[in-house]
């Protein structure tokens, strides 16, 4: 199997991946925890039903409170903030509450109010709360049902409720609950980093040169993701965090949601913007491997490791719907007919880069493909409770700016190391 072969088939593998994560339509889905807990079910009952004793062991939760002359309406404070900085609020209906005969109690819930979504994000939600009598103790059961498209937001749903169970399981034996799961501790990540080099080293070859690449590409998107994680901080997310996914790289997740356009196109431009320093950087290594200051050795494994940084984040600025450049596009002209007419244009600019490299026609073509499928895959939006912040004419013209200099120097960084590497010049 030829390189070429092998990438088209590894972009093949990622698009049906994006699909099944983030698009797939799989309908109205329950998810459901159970767990054996050894006390008895009025006990548990008391800690878990919204009304009771939820916030002093759940993860997130900070305080419960009963809505003033209503009953069936509780507001949960969480330990989120929303886009101010403030805990997340959000009002939960008590549709039913039930005690049977044989001793199990349960309770149905929706939300009806969130101080950071829009109602219509809950609408399809609902949850049922169960604690039934077992041996030796007690059966909880918690389920959650809701619509979804992708199955990236159902496994983190579940994830999550699997740490709330957990949570109440080392409450009740006296250790104290995490809100952090294992998932996001840092061996964790490096685990799920090691996987993903070794489930891409097929792809280029079992040798040292395929484990090169392999290693550089997995450097490279931590790289990039680390960039998001920057700017994130620096508008004071302080529980920025990032997670890796096998073959689909990393994921860069902040701490609250958004409060401003500027913030989002700064937040996703960043990835490539951070790893444009490291372009000049590899081009001088370079340059000093080649006069001799530094090994000669080492001056393919930079230029490779230069071509695949640049050309991955060239690749991220594309205009497509999930890329991080359709999402600064999409922030810098509201206009359909100005972002259709950017879009176009910095398609054009990518495109002729690959012909000055020397791209095949073929290559062209399916590159064509890939990314017109991948402009196809749409994922529900999630609709903020408050419009976002308009940009000014400063934060626009920032962003227009920075657009254009990391496109410029991630260009020039593919440019310099295929000249070199292949003699394309």
């Amino acid at each position: 199997m030829t390189t070429f072969q092998a990438a088209f088939i590894l972009l093949g593998i990622n698009l049906g991946l994006i699909w099944l994560m983030l698009a797939a339509p799989l309908g109205r889905r329950t998810i459901t925890v159970r767990r054996h807990l050894d006390m008895r079910p009025e006990e548990i009952w008391d800690m878990t039903r919204p009304g009771g004793g939820l916030a002093d062991w759940h993860p997130s939760v900070l305080s419960v409170s009963t809505l003033q002359g209503t009953p069936d309406r509780l507001e949960l404070r969480y330990r989120q903030p929303d886009r101010t900085g403030r805990p997340i609020t959000r009002t939960m209906a008590i549709d039913r509450t039930g005690v049977k005969a044989d001793g199990e109690f349960s309770c149905e819930l929706r939300i009806v109010a969130d101080s950071a979504l829009d109602a219509s994000f809950w609408s399809n939600y609902r949850e049922v709360r169960t604690i039934g009598p077992a041996e030796d103790g007690s059966t909880v059961a918690i389920e959650q049902t809701d619509r979804y498209h992708g199955l990236g937001f159902l496994l983190f749903r579940y994830i999550m409720l699997k740490r709330e169970v957990k949570a109440l399981e080392d409450h009740l034996e006296g250790r104290s609950p995490s809100a952090a799961g294992r998932l996001e501790h840092p061996l964790s990540q490096v685990a799920l980093a090691t996987l993903s080099t070794l489930l891409l080293w097929p792809f280029f070859g079992f040798d040292r040169n395929g484990l090169m690449i392999s290693v550089f590409l997995t450097l490279v998107i931590v790289f990039h993701e680390l960039g998001h994680m920057v700017a994130y901080r620096a508008f004071g997310h302080a529980r920025a965090r990032m997670i890796f996914v096998p073959l689909l790289g990393g994921i860069a997740i902040g701490g609250r949601p958004y409060a401003s356009l500027f913030e989002v196109a700064t937040c996703a431009l960043m990835g490539a913007g951070v790893s444009a320093f490291a372009v000049p950087i590899l081009i001088a290594g370079h340059q000093a491997a080649d006069d001799g200051i530094m090994a000669p050795t080492s001056s393919g494994p930079l230029l490779v490791f230069l071509l695949i940084l640049s050309a991955f984040n060239l690749l991220n600025l594309l205009p497509m719907h999930r890329f991080d450049g359709g999402q600064v596009l999409r922030q810098l002209f509201p206009s359909r007919a100005l972002l259709t007419l950017a879009s176009f244009g910095i398609a054009l600019v990518v495109a002729a880069t690959g012909w000055r490299i020397g791209l095949p026609a073929p290559a062209m073509l399916g590159a064509l493909a890939v990314f017109t499928l991948l402009s196809l895959i749409r994922t529900t939006s999630i609709k903020p409770r408050e419009k976002l912040d308009a940009m000014s004419g400063p934060e626009r013209m920032m962003t227009g700016f920075g657009l254009y200099a990391a496109l410029s120097i991630h260009i020039c960084g593919v440019i310099y190391a295929c000249d070199r590497l292949f003699g394309t010049a």
